[in-house]
């Protein structure tokens, strides 16, 4: 029944209860990010070389868990709320990034991250509800592009362990695929400054009427670059494996050099009869 649970995909109220979480939370730090940067995060971290621990990475992503953070769960109860639902998405993406037959984004198995098209949701709000929903004097272009945060959440991650997205300068074809994968989604952390010219959903309902446009045709092409560039980065990350840490070890004096310690005996005769 449990491993049922831990693989079962998250459905809207799932992602509802996350977000409530979340929104709790920043009551007490208004830092605590949004849950498509944690979606972000936690793409990252699946494809990190190394397992990075919930004890290490929450601390980073909600600034809880060490004594001077500023971020707390309410109580230990929401705290297990928000890891069972973490564990289960966590499940969910990175069983969609290692599935070799996906061929296409729009495959049902394929990785879809819980993004949201704020520009478009603004656009659909009456010019009332948008003065409403807008703060004094804000413009539309201060709104986040599509896949933004999610793409400002992973490299947030990248960020955090450097030392984890490194490859040897020998290993050619590896740092290429790095730097070209890393690229593609530095892209998305970039405002969409073209034209809208398409949404990134369709209509809610069968027969609904389509959503206006809401970002360039050049930025939905980056979106899907960028998910590919997931996959390229998640199969890497199995490949190279954890980094090997590189082991010093100090010369040893031959048998018959001076023993180090300074007795003017031979190391044989002295240290190295241990």
């Amino acid at each position: 029944m449990t491993s049922n649970l831990l693989i079962s995909p998250l459905q809207p109220d799932d992602f509802d209860a996350l977000d409530q979480i979340l929104e709790d939370m920043r009551t007490r730090f208004d830092e605590t990010p949004q849950w498509e940067f944690c979606e972000g995060f936690m793409a990252a971290l699946i494809c990190c070389r190394r397992v990075i621990h919930a004890s290490e990475y929450l601390p980073v992503m909600l600034d809880v868990g060490e004594e001077d953070s500023e971020g707390s769960f309410a109580d230990a109860a929401q705290q297990e709320a928000f890891m069972d639902l973490w564990v289960r998405r966590w499940n969910e993406v990175a069983t969609a990034l290692n599935n070799p037959d996906v061929k296409n984004l729009a495959d049902e198995k394929a990785y879809a991250p819980e993004v949201l098209d704020v520009r478009a949701m603004m656009l659909a709000l009456t010019p009332e509800e948008r003065a409403e929903a807008m703060p004094d004097g804000e413009e539309d272009g201060t709104l986040p592009s599509f896949g933004q945060v999610w793409a400002l959440g992973f490299m947030y991650a990248v960020e955090a362990w450097p030392e984890e997205w490194t490859v040897s300068p020998k290993d050619k074809e590896a740092s290429q695929w790095l730097e070209a994968g890393l690229d593609a989604i530095v892209a998305l952390t970039e405002e969409d400054t073209g034209p809208a010219e398409v949404s990134a959903f369709g209509p809610e309902e069968e027969g609904g009427a389509e959503p206006p446009p809401s970002m360039s045709m050049a930025r939905m092409e980056a979106f899907g670059e960028a998910m590919w560039a997931v996959y390229d980065l998640r199969e890497l990350g199995r490949n190279l494996g954890p980094r090997v840490e590189t082991v010093r070890v100090e010369a040893t004096p031959g048998r018959n050099d001076p023993c180090h310690c300074g007795s003017g005996k031979k190391y044989k005769k002295c240290h190295g009869v241990t």
